[in-house]
C-alpha cells in the first residue's frame, strides 16, 4: 500500500490518494488518519520548475553538477538558493527538477509537524504520462496538471496557452492516469529528496535477528568446544597408547624375571652395563681404530678398555711426529687424550694413549 500525499497550494489543503494493488482505492482531503512508511509526497505544478536535458550517466554526483549549472543559466534566483534534482525516464535526456531550497526546508518541516516521512517528493507533473507529442492535460488533487514531452507545469489558462502555442493539451482518461500514478508512485523517475533533502535511514534494531545470531554464535562455540574435546581425548588416548608400547617394548629387553618398576630407566641401567662404562668398549675402539686409520704409519700394538670408561692404547708409529698426529685426531674424535712416554727402539716409536670421554661426549655423565 502506497499512499500519495498532495501539499498545499494556494488555498487548497492536503489531499491524498491510496494506491493498493497497482490500482487507486481510494481519496481524500486533508491527512488520512492510517499513514504508512512508505508515503510519497507530490509536490504543486506551480513550486517546482522542470526541465530535460542531456544529462553524463556515469555518475550522479557528474549529472547533478551540470544540472545545476544549466538551472544557474535558466533561472534569476542565485545558485545557493536552489535545490536541483536529477532524475531518470529511460531516455537520452533526463527530467530535472528546480526548487527552492526554502520552499524543501518548509515542505518537510510542515510533513513533519504532522508526523509524516515522505520516502520521496514527486514533482505534481511527474505523476502524469509523457505524451509522445504534444500536450497532456489532468486533473490531480482539485487542480490541473499539464505535461509535454520536455515540460510539465500548473494548468493555467495564459500560461498554458503561452508555452503551448495555443493549442489545447489533449485530457487524459482516467485509466490511463491511473496507471501513470500507479507507475510513478511503484519507481518514481523524478524525486526531489536527494543531496542535502535525502531521506535519513532509519536505524532499527532487529531484536529477533539478534537472537537468531546469539543461538547461532552459541551452537559454533558448542561444536568447537566438541570438537576440541574429542581432540584432546583422542590424543591422550595416543599418548597412553603410546606409553602403553614403549613399556612393553622396554620389558622385553629387560632380563627374564626382573621386577619392572621402571622401565625405561631400567632398560637404560642394562643398556649402560652392557656397553660399559663411558661411551662404551664399542664406541670408544671404534672411534680409536678409525683415528689409527687416519694417519698412515700407525698401529695399534693393544688395547685395555677401563671399568671406569678409559681405553689404554698402545700404538707403534714410524716417528715421532706421527704420535703427535695420532693424539690430535683422537682430540678431533671428541676424546680426552693423555700421552704415555714413547720410546724409539728398531726404527719404530712406541708408546701409550689413555683415552677418556670428554665432558661434552655423549654419555660422558654415565
Amino acid at each position: 500500500m502506497t499512499t500519495l500525499l498532495f501539499l498545499p497550494a494556494g488555498e487548497t489543503g492536503y489531499r491524498w490518494m491510496r494506491v493498493v494493488d497497482a490500482r487507486v482505492v481510494g481519496e481524500g482531503e486533508g491527512i488520512p488518519e492510517a499513514i504508512d512508511d512508505e508515503t510519497i509526497a507530490v509536490a504543486p505544478a506551480d513550486a517546482v520548475t522542470l526541465h530535460w536535458a542531456e544529462l553524463p550517466s556515469r555518475s550522479p554526483a557528474q549529472a547533478t553538477a551540470a544540472a545545476r549549472i544549466l538551472a544557474a543559466e535558466a533561472s534569476a534566483s542565485p545558485l545557493v538558493e536552489l535545490h536541483v534534482a536529477v532524475g531518470d525516464e529511460g531516455a537520452s535526456d533526463r527530467p530535472i527538477g528546480v526548487v527552492g531550497a526554502a520552499t524543501m526546508r518548509d515542505w518537510l518541516r510542515m510533513l513533519a509537524e504532522a508526523g509524516v516521512d515522505p520516502v520521496a517528493v514527486i514533482p505534481a507533473p511527474m505523476l502524469l504520462p509523457r505524451p509522445e507529442e504534444g500536450y497532456a492535460r489532468a486533473e490531480l488533487a482539485g487542480s490541473g496538471v499539464v505535461r509535454g514531452t520536455s515540460s510539465g507545469f500548473a494548468d493555467e489558462a495564459r500560461l498554458t496557452e503561452l508555452v503551448t502555442g495555443g493549442s489545447a493539451p489533449a485530457t487524459i482518461d482516467r485509466d490511463t492516469l491511473e496507471a501513470a500514478i500507479v507507475a510513478a508512485a511503484a519507481s518514481p523517475t523524478l524525486d526531489l529528496r536527494q543531496g542535502p533533502f535525502a531521506r535519513r535511514r532509519r536505524f532499527a534494531i532487529d531484536w529477533r535477528l539478534i537472537r537468531r545470531l546469539a543461538l547461532l554464535s552459541l551452537t559454533i562455540l558448542a561444536v568447537t568446544l566438541a570438537i576440541s574435546l574429542v581432540r584432546i581425548a583422542k590424543y591422550s588416548f595416543g599418548a597412553d597408547a603410546l606409553e602403553a608400547e614403549a613399556n612393553t617394548a622396554a620389558v622385553a629387553g629387560l632380563p627374564r624375571g626382573e621386577t619392572v618398576v621402571d622401565a625405561a630407566r631400567q632398560l637404560d641401567e642394562r643398556l649402560s652395563r652392557v656397553r660399559g662404562p663411558g661411551l662404551g668398549f664399542t664406541n670408544t675402539t671404534a672411534a680409536a681404530f678409525a683415528a689409527v686409520r687416519a694417519t698412515p704409519g700407525t698401529e695399534v700394538t693393544g688395547l685395555d678398555f677401563q671399568a671406569n670408561g678409559d681405553l689404554r692404547l698402545s700404538v707403534a708409529v714410524e716417528r715421532e711426529a706421527l704420535a703427535t698426529d695420532l693424539k690430535r685426531a683422537l682430540e678431533a674424535a671428541g676424546f680426552a687424550v693423555r700421552a704415555g712416554v714413547f720410546q724409539a727402539a728398531a726404527g719404530r716409536v712406541t708408546g701409550e694413549f689413555t683415552i677418556s670421554p670428554s665432558s661434552g661426549s655423549p654419555g660422558s655423565g654415565q
